[in-house]
């Protein structure tokens, strides 16, 4: 396989803009339930792997803890992966009600139910779509990670041969219960880890899913703690995803 890196730049911090390179395409996809947004990189269609990155939660609540209007994230961290993933076949997917506001969309959808059967079935369909049958390797963003999860969970048709997570929430309840917040009571949760060759990125100062939670649902063996990461910033790295060595 060749060799596979992406970078986690400074840059990618809370707050600042993205600038889409030239090389991603928007691309929204139709979904049963919901139009998905896609930014899509294809510079060599013969090749039969994808890197596939799914979003994170994205602005679920105001910074009141009311439920936001828009769901669309603030923080550019995955997107700012995702471009600078110099594969030839880059993927990166938003999560429903992110970037569009489909006329199926609910409150609910970005909150308790975020994990939702229909929300794992849009995701999935478009991955379907996306990969028609190619190799995957899939990449899940805080709650992207859970997302991501389910769709390998569900999908023992899809080709996913290598699984990544960053910041990864893989528990709800766990995850609700170390904060005492409410539970999200639409939503799914994995019956087990997937038994799939993967790497779980977990940053040493990340309050939103610290390592001592994630200990709680990851075998140790398969987490990387980069010490001085926050969730919304892993610093100056280059992950090698063949063997999930850190190249700083």
């Amino acid at each position: 396989m060749k060799k596979i890196l992406f970078c986690i730049l400074l840059s990618a911090c809370v707050g600042q803009s993205v600038i889409v390179p030239d090389s991603f395409v928007r691309h929204d996809i139709q979904t049963k339930n919901y139009e998905i947004a896609t930014w899509q990189k294809i510079n060599n269609p013969k090749n039969n792997t994808l890197h596939i990155y799914i979003e994170g939660d994205g602005q679920a609540f105001d910074a009141y803890g009311r439920p936001s209007f828009d769901p669309t994230p603030q923080s550019t961290t995955l997107r700012q992966i995702a471009f600078n993933d110099d594969f030839d076949i880059v993927i990166y997917i938003a999560r429903p009600c992110q970037f569009i506001m489909d006329k199926n969309c609910t409150v609910s959808d970005w909150t308790n139910g975020r994990f939702s059967q229909k929300i794992i079935d849009s995701v999935s369909s478009a991955i379907k779509q996306i990969s028609r049958g190619r190799d995957i390797i899939l990449i899940g963003y805080s709650g992207g990670a859970l997302v991501s999860g389910l769709v390998i969970e569900q999908n023992k048709d899809l080709s996913i041969k290598q699984w990544f997570t960053i910041a990864g929430v893989l528990d709800h309840e766990k995850w609700t219960q170390y904060f005492g917040d409410e539970k999200l009571d639409a939503s799914l949760n994995m019956k087990q880890i997937p038994k799939i060759k993967q790497t779980h990125f977990v940053g040493g100062r990340d309050d939103v899913v610290p390592y001592e939670l994630a200990k709680q649902w990851a075998n140790e063996k398969d987490i990387v703690l980069i010490k001085n990461a926050t969730h919304n910033n892993f610093g100056n790295l280059k992950i090698n995803i063949d063997n999930a060595q850190i190249e700083k």
